[in-house]
C-alpha cells in the first residue's frame, strides 16, 4: 500500500480542459491500464477515486463534462462549512485532494465498457465530441458515476431502470451492480440530489471496491503515536500512527492551505442551466 500524503498538492490539476488523452502518470505507471476506473469526475466520483487511490489502486477518472454542481450559486449544506462554499471551489479542493492522494484525471468520454478476461477494456474517446479518436484502457474494476449516462454500460448487461428521461443503475447496498467488478456511486443510482450524499456513497462504494479487491484494509484512520503500538498491536492496514510534530506539521499544512484556498474570491464565473445563455457550459457573464 501506499504512504498516505502528507501534504495537499500546490494547486488542481488542468486535466479537466482540453480535448487530448493527457493525463498525469506516476513514474512507471501505464497510461493505457488502471486498477480501478472511475467514469465522471463529480463529487461521487472523486471521492470514491481518493478513497481507492489511498487504498493502493492505482486510479484514473475520466470525465467529459464539468460537474453539474458549477452551476450551484452557494453550496450551503455541506458537514464542515457552517457559512456555506463557493460550489466552483469545492469542485477545486475535491479535485486537489484526489490529485495530492495519487489519482490521475483525464478529459475524455467513455464509450464502452467490454468484458475482457477478469478485467475490462474500457473505450475512450478523447474530449465530449464524438469524435474517432479512441483509446483502450484495460481496468481491473469500473465505478460508473456519470451523471446521467450509462450508455456505455449497455453491452454489459448491467441491470439498469429507466425514470422518464432518465436511467438510473441498480446496486445492492454497498453499490455493486449484477456485474462482478463493476460499481455505480452517486446521482446514477438513484440517490438524493445532494452533494453531501454523493460524497458519502462514493466514499462507501470506494471502500467496497478496496475490500473486494483483497487489498489488506482495514481502516482510513490517522491515529496519534502508540494508539495501536503501545497496546501490543500492529498498525493495521490503511492506518498511520503520527507523532506530535507531525500531527503539528499536517494541522498547520492544512490551515495554511485553507487560508489560501479562501483568501481571494473563486475566478470561475457563476454557471446555470445551459439551455439559458449561449455558453455550453452554462457561464454567466457577469
Amino acid at each position: 500500500m501506499s504512504e498516505h500524503p502528507t501534504d495537499a498538492s500546490t494547486a488542481p490539476s488542468d486535466s479537466d480542459a482540453g480535448t487530448d488523452f493527457s493525463d498525469s502518470i506516476p513514474d512507471g505507471g501505464d497510461s493505457n491500464a488502471a486498477d480501478v476506473l472511475v467514469v465522471g469526475g463529480g463529487v461521487a466520483g472523486l471521492t470514491a477515486a481518493t478513497f481507492t487511490a489511498r487504498a493502493g489502486l492505482d486510479t484514473l477518472v475520466v470525465d467529459a463534462d464539468e460537474s453539474i454542481l458549477a452551476r450551484n450559486a452557494h453550496l450551503e449544506n455541506v458537514p464542515g462549512f457552517p457559512a456555506g462554499i463557493n460550489s466552483r471551489q469545492f469542485l477545486d479542493l475535491l479535485r486537489e485532494q484526489a490529485d495530492a492522494n495519487g489519482v490521475r484525471r483525464q478529459t475524455g468520454r467513455v464509450r464502452d465498457v467490454a468484458r475482457d478476461g477478469d478485467g475490462f477494456e474500457v473505450a475512450v474517446a478523447a474530449g465530449n465530441d464524438a469524435t474517432p479518436a479512441e483509446r483502450t484502457i484495460s481496468a481491473d474494476a469500473v465505478v460508473a458515476a456519470s451523471w446521467s449516462d450509462v450508455s456505455y454500460l449497455e453491452n454489459l448487461g448491467v441491470d439498469t431502470r429507466d425514470a422518464g428521461s432518465k436511467t438510473y443503475v441498480e446496486v445492492d447496498d454497498l453499490g455493486r451492480t449484477n456485474v462482478e467488478g463493476v460499481y455505480a456511486a452517486g446521482r446514477l443510482t438513484e440517490k438524493y440530489h445532494q452533494a453531501v450524499v454523493a460524497a458519502g456513497h462514493g466514499a462507501e462504494v470506494g471502500l467496497t471496491v478496496v475490500h473486494d479487491s483483497e487489498t489488506p484494509y482495514y481502516n482510513d484512520w490517522v491515529t496519534p503515536e502508540g494508539y495501536f503500538t503501545d497496546r501490543g498491536r500492529e498498525v493495521p492496514p490503511g492506518c498511520e500512527e503520527i507523532d506530535a510534530a507531525e500531527r503539528d506539521r499536517r494541522d498547520s499544512a492544512s490551515r495554511d492551505r485553507m487560508r489560501e484556498a479562501f483568501t481571494e474570491a473563486h475566478p470561475e464565473p457563476q454557471r446555470t442551466h445551459p439551455s439559458l445563455v449561449d455558453d455550453e457550459l452554462g457561464r454567466l457573464d457577469e
